[in-house]
């Protein structure tokens, strides 16, 4: 039978409201952001995530990535926090010692871990001490994806869901099987991850499908082919996690991120052209995105 999909549309975000902070809150109590990630073949890639944090209303930044690049990202972003971490001798963020990441999960909302990472390896041991240390919401992308059905009965476990957010070749990785099987039938897909790892999990592509586990299956239209770019995904994962580090419901948060992440695209799409804009383009966008629909 196919997955019955419900649109993503404005009627269901006006519905959903994002939580607003008052005009005296501080930077801390608009949400404390961990982004992990980051290596020497892509060392930029976790500065979109970052800045899409703070872009989304997140008040404060941590950045954990690969030691040979974190001197460069305080630079290039003053406004966040830094820390070097130990590497492989290719360049992966290493986990030699546990130790410095359990102490900065100790001091955030929400965690985002994987952007710009391409070791399956090295995702998969970030991806158990997070299932093991981490009590916040947690926001899994790229690097730590491939092999995640490693630690699948402790994302289970969770007090609450994480949030995936693959593409085709990724959620392939999730399942085991090949990307052909996940574009045969993207609906069932989505749910399947979804149902094994009891997590939001996002589809990304030309319609992005967003699962709930054990609940329903939404579609978002959105966005156009020019989002079908590099650091796109690290932009989106970024959105995800400042909205929950904001005290935002784990599902309202994802819907709002495909939205936001769209219609950045969208307006992008108008201002310089359907194809050829840059990922980092999308940033500028979502602060007046978030003023609602």
């Amino acid at each position: 039978m196919a997955e019955e999909l419900r649109p993503l549309d404005s009627s269901w975000l006006r519905a959903h409201p994002l939580p607003a902070p008052d005009n005296d809150t501080d930077k801390n109590g608009r949400g404390r952001v961990l982004a992990i990630g980051g290596c020497r073949m892509v060392p930029g890639g976790i500065q979109l995530t970052v800045e899409a944090a703070l872009r989304a209303g997140a008040g404060k930044i941590q950045v954990a990535t690969i030691e040979s690049a974190a001197l460069a990202l305080g630079i290039a972003m003053p406004e966040v926090a830094v820390f070097g971490l130990s590497e492989t001798p290719a360049g992966e963020i290493a986990l030699n010692r546990a130790e410095p990441l359990a102490e900065l999960l100790g001091r955030c909302d929400a965690v985002v871990a994987g952007p710009a990472m391409t070791d399956r390896d090295c995702g998969s041991k970030l991806s158990r001490l997070l299932a093991e240390q981490c009590e916040v919401q947690l926001v899994l992308d790229a690097g730590v994806l491939m092999r995640l059905a490693d630690h699948e009965a402790a994302f289970r476990l969770l007090a609450r869901p994480a949030i995936l957010t693959p593409h085709a070749g990724e959620l392939a990785a999730l399942l085991d099987c090949d990307a052909g099987a996940i574009e045969a039938d993207r609906a069932r897909a989505v749910r399947a991850a979804s149902d094994r790892f009891g997590a939001i999990c996002v589809l990304k592509g030309p319609n992005s499908l967003i699962a709930e586990p054990g609940g329903l299956t939404f579609s978002y239209a959105g966005g156009g082919v020019g989002l079908a770019t590099g650091g796109s995904g690290d932009v989106l994962a970024g959105i995800v996690a400042g909205l929950c580090a904001r005290g935002t419901d784990p599902l309202v948060a994802t819907m709002w991120s495909v939205w936001l992440h769209g219609e950045a695209g969208r307006r992008c799409a108008e201002q310089i052209g359907p194809i050829g804009y840059l990922a980092r383009e999308l940033l500028a966008h979502v602060p007046s995105l978030l003023r609602g629909v």
